[in-house]
């Protein structure tokens, strides 16, 4: 069975920075598509960030410039440098992949988040 952890997250004033990071595990053939979303209380989630297995990149607006998503396909992980954070950006911050494995063609997968909080 596919699992994605996240950890990373946490409490840091603003203009600090966090880097999160999500692995897979489980009987994993090939991870496809990978990405961050947020929530915060009383909002929609929203995507933060993705990354293609070939390496392309998109932001929301609200991050660009200051977020950068990257992966290891070795280690089945991704991973999402914040920095210059606000307070805006505080949310639960949830790992997102399409994951092919035993049994299941193409899986859309989920983490259970990880806080994020900015504040002084």
């Amino acid at each position: 069975q596919v699992q994605l952890v996240e950890s990373g997250g946490g409490l840091v004033q603003p203009g600090g920075s966090l880097r999160l990071s999500c692995a897979a595990s489980g009987k994993i053939f090939g991870i496809y598509a990978m990405g961050w979303y947020r929530q915060a209380p009383g909002n929609q989630r929203e995507l933060v960030a993705g990354i293609t297995d070939g390496g392309s990149t998109n932001y929301a607006d609200s991050v660009k410039g200051r977020f950068t998503i990257s992966r290891d396909n070795a280690k089945n992980a991704v991973y999402l440098q914040m920095n210059n954070l606000k307070p805006e950006d505080t949310a639960v911050y949830v790992c997102n992949a399409g994951i092919s494995s035993v049994g299941v063609v193409l899986g859309d997968y989920w983490g259970q988040g990880t806080q994020v909080t900015v504040s002084s």
